[in-house]
């Protein structure tokens, strides 16, 4: 990405004024500001947010999703209503987290040319909030360049135009609102995912912060840490947090711990039955990564052939670091296809004695298998009468890179000095001569305890943030947090789940929003882009835990 010298981008002299679709004048920008916030509004102070008055303010509340996904051109009005911001403050919540997408303001074939209808629904909204003392946390979820968070945000990282826009866009916003208290703040980007470097979102936000105090040096900004690295880049020593300078800046992080929990049965996110909470037998851990694997088990031959048996080597755990394993089917550079089936690992103690199958699967749950290539090429093949003997199986194909399939379901604990071996069944179709198709065991390392599923695993899911927070002495805050709606059925422990979290977050004095109030997957009320929010639609429970958690 090209640096910048002129002091005054493109972006900055197209900025918009009020409500109107015309351009704003260089003169409005470039007038300096004060540099501290005017008196009567929240500002961060040291670790924490403090009111008009200098007192510790705590936000507590949820989002407002406002159905960005759909990545329509203008807001729902079926997501919300002024009724809403009475039921938030209801449950005893002081704010809402308040999702935008740039379509809402700007077209693709007009930039720079702001919509009055977008402005004339967030005067709406601004106003509906000040009237029940609620604060909005302003998020762009969408930005220009693509959704972040789905992994098609690259266009914003790779096109200074897109850049460019988002910048005008937040300038614009910050213009219109710099006096509007009860707005708390602007958060900048919705969980970043830039495609080289940390560095990459510290320029840009930075650049938006700066064009944001032109205009603004009343509201908080709140800057969100990347939560992926699309280069593959290792996680930074500050937690992939920006490096920005301002004063009045909090710091913003999400937690869906554990994942495989929060997320179960959902088809867009790959996983199958993750169980209940909390359970004392299913392995949990955190902030932990890959370290290695059983490279030497025999690979697949190559070619056609039909299914054969292959048993793995015995691998002995003598390194400390190796803290958790789990199974994986491997297909690198495969080019045709490879199937697996009916796969087992075994234990063995330290003399070799045989202790008995640990982990075995023919595959009967294949909504449990996710799917990774280095070089997004290939895909995963959950076929239900594909395996051996007509049964279910799982397969890869048309990878031209290192990938694999692997299942975070199937964890277990290595113990140091035993052996573990894994072995199963192959059947090659067209497999490359320098492919890599084999049963693989994954092992990851961590730092932080391999724990059961429960109270003490989410106390280290939060612990690395507050720490970190604590050396630097600002201001943190819990933008996201949530469990979908499978975790509330079948006496999976939702309600449970939620009241440990936020047990953890009123010890830590944390600031927080519960992802998300209307939606069908982790909503308070449900009923997605179909009608307003319905009590008789709701996840009640949910709602009462929360009125109780926070009165």
């Amino acid at each position: 990405m090209k640096r910048h010298f002129i002091l005054v981008t493109i972006a900055l002299l197209v900025a918009l004024i009020g409500c109107s679709d015309k351009k704003a004048t260089p003169a409005s920008i470039l007038t300096p500001q004060p540099a501290q916030p005017a008196p009567g509004f929240i500002k961060a102070n040291g670790n924490t947010l403090v009111d008009a008055d200098g007192k510790p303010l705590l936000l507590k509340g949820v989002a407002f999703g406002n159905e960005v996904w759909s990545m329509a051109a203008r807001p729902s009005q079926v997501h919300h209503g002024e009724l809403d911001f009475e039921r938030v403050k209801a449950m005893n919540m002081n704010a809402v987290r308040f999702y935008m997408s740039y379509t809402f303001f700007e077209d693709d074939t007009r930039p720079y040319t702001y919509k009055p209808e977008g402005w004339a629904w967030l005067d709406q909204n601004v106003a509906w909030a000040k009237k029940n003392g609620i604060y909005l946390v302003l998020n762009i979820h969408v930005p220009q360049g693509g959704f972040q968070s789905q992994g098609n945000g690259d266009a914003l990282w790779g096109n200074e135009a897109n850049q460019n826009r988002l910048i005008g866009l937040w300038q614009a916003i910050a213009e219109r609102y710099q006096n509007e208290k009860s707005i708390i703040g602007y958060g900048l980007l919705n969980e970043p995912i830039p495609t080289q470097s940390v560095a990459q979102w510290s320029s840009l936000a930075q650049r938006i912060i700066t064009a944001i105090r032109r205009v603004d040096a009343n509201h908080v900004v709140f800057v969100e840490r990347a939560i992926n690295i699309k280069s593959g880049a290792k996680e930074t020593e500050d937690f992939n947090f920006p490096v920005v300078t301002d004063p009045n800046v909090v710091y913003e992080f999400h937690i869906y711990d554990p994942f495989l929990y929060t997320h179960q049965l959902f088809d867009w996110a790959g996983l199958g039955e993750g169980g209940a909470y909390p359970d004392e037998n299913r392995i949990s851990y955190t902030n932990s990564s890959w370290y290695t694997g059983t490279f030497n088990n025999t690979k697949a031959v190559t070619g056609s052939s039909d299914w054969r048996f292959y048993e793995g080597i015995m691998y002995k755990i003598n390194d400390p670091k190796i803290k958790v394993g789990f199974p994986a089917m491997v297909a690198s550079k495969v080019g045709g296809r490879v199937l697996f089936d009916d796969f087992v690992i075994k234990e063995f103690d330290p003399s070799g004695v045989f202790l008995g199958d640990i982990i075995s699967s023919n595959f009967d749950d294949l909504g449990s298998w996710n799917y990774w290539s280095n070089n997004n090429t290939g895909k995963v093949l959950k076929l239900a009468t594909g395996g051996r003997g007509g049964s279910s199986g799982l397969g890869i194909e048309g990878a031209t890179d290192d990938c694999n399939s692997s299942n975070g379901n199937m964890v277990f604990v290595p113990k140091p000095g035993h052996f573990y071996q894994m072995s199963g069944w192959i059947k090659g179709e067209n497999i490359a001569n320098n492919a890599s198709a084999q049963f693989r065991i994954d092992f990851l390392t961590t730092n932080d305890p391999v724990l059961g599923r429960n109270k003490q695993l989410l106390e280290n899911s939060l612990k690395t943030y507050t720490e970190w927070a604590k050396r630097k002495n600002v201001p943190l805050y819990l933008g996201e947090f949530g469990a979908g709606i499978h975790c509330f059925r079948n006496n999976r422990g939702g309600t449970k789940y939620v009241g440990d979290m936020l047990d953890i977050i009123k010890t830590n004095n944390l600031s927080f929003t519960y992802h998300v109030y209307h939606e069908d997957h982790f909503g308070l009320y449900f009923g997605y882009a179909t009608t307003l929010p319905n009590p008789n639609n709701a996840n009640t429970p949910l709602i009462e835990l929360l009125t109780q958690k926070l009165r």
